[in-house]
């Protein structure tokens, strides 16, 4: 197992930067906050042109053919742009319609001519199956077509349309369209009940490659921060409160981007702890993405908490991301009753 990025794997890293910069600048969260989506059509179309929502969907169904190792790439770099839009949820319905066997559906979702939303389950008591009824929490679900929700026994597709109106929340991430909605025996459009545990495991995959991004991209603003910003005469970078800080950023990036790497390579070589993998993974970007996009305001100082810097952006999408497809204590949870790691 080599957890070193190929030439190819690094070259599709560096295409996704480079859209992301010029199409996704993390400047537009600010201007597009009071709009109703994120992301405009046309960009997300573009996406779907560059192959990004069927990366790694076998190429029988419609997808490039990739692996998890090139989705969490690919994902990494969303993280490090902060590129809003429902990715994670968008890049499973399409590998959902795909094992259902909605082939029309996979392929205009890869095609990224529609989108998915995100459901979450507010509590207990909620049923997912040919139905779906329960109070969720809904992401990115304005201008989306379908809606993946999940469950213990099944993951599904709804139509965005048939689940009536929502109430619109406030979200602490201006980038994510929050709101709220009751379900009552909603039907399913689309339902894969053989191994949904998989799915919503690959997707947390690609959570914590969004927050390896994270811890990344903050380490990075910190480290260059520190050596431009002068105080009495001298770089910030050159005091231990500073210095330290960096170093402890810079080594729980590290950690989260070996660990990321692992677990996807799992997945991919069918490895019998790749769940315990994917789990660890999420734990360890979590606290990296948390921890760093914090620092990242304090070693920034007063500007580090203005509206204008993007520091507090890093550590709002880094909270959001810790409640999607589960938070960190049902992934310790499920770590702890995972057999041990080979």
């Amino acid at each position: 197992m080599d957890l070193l990025p190929s030439e190819e794997q690094i070259q599709i890293a560096s295409v996704v930067a480079d859209f992301l910069r010029d199409q996704m600048p993390i400047n537009a969260i600010r201007q597009r906050r009071s709009e109703s989506t994120a992301v405009d059509a046309s960009t997300w179309a573009r996406c779907g042109e560059l192959g990004w929502f069927g990366l790694g969907l076998p190429e029988v169904d419609g997808g490039v053919g990739y692996g998890l190792a090139e989705e969490v790439l690919l994902f990494r770099e969303l993280g490090r742009q902060l590129a809003p839009g429902p990715f994670v949820s968008s890049v499973l319905g399409a590998r959902v319609a795909a094992r259902a066997g909605a082939d029309d559906i996979a392929a205009a979702i890869v095609a990224g001519t529609v989108s998915v939303g995100l459901a979450e389950a507010r509590g207990y008591g909620c049923s997912v199956g040919a139905t779906v009824s329960g109070s969720f929490d809904l992401l990115d679900a304005p201008g989306s077509t379908y809606l993946l929700v999940y469950g213990p026994d099944a993951v599904v597709l709804v139509e965005t349309a048939a689940i009536g109106t929502a109430q619109s929340v406030p979200c602490v991430d201006p980038a994510v369209r929050l709101a709220r909605v009751d379900l009552d025996a909603v039907a399913s459009r689309v339902i894969v009940t053989d191994g949904p545990d998989q799915i919503v495991r690959r997707g947390s995959a690609l959570v914590a490659a969004m927050l390896t991004g994270i811890a990344e991209a903050t380490r990075d603003m910190s480290s260059e921060y520190a050596k431009v910003r002068v105080q009495f005469g001298r770089p910030i970078g050159v005091n231990q409160a500073i210095k330290h800080a960096c170093a402890d950023m810079a080594l729980r990036a590290e950690a989260a981007s070996a660990q990321l790497l692992f677990a996807a390579l799992s997945v991919d070589e069918g490895r019998s702890d790749a769940a315990f993998q994917v789990a660890a993974a999420r734990i360890v970007a979590t606290d990296a993405a948390v921890e760093n996009a914090t620092r990242t305001i304090q070693v920034h100082g007063g500007m580090g908490y203005t509206f204008e810097h993007d520091a507090h952006l890093f550590l709002k999408r880094a909270r959001v991301l810790d409640r999607v497809l589960g938070d960190s204590r049902s992934q310790m949870a499920a770590l702890i009753d995972l057999p041990a790691a080979q």
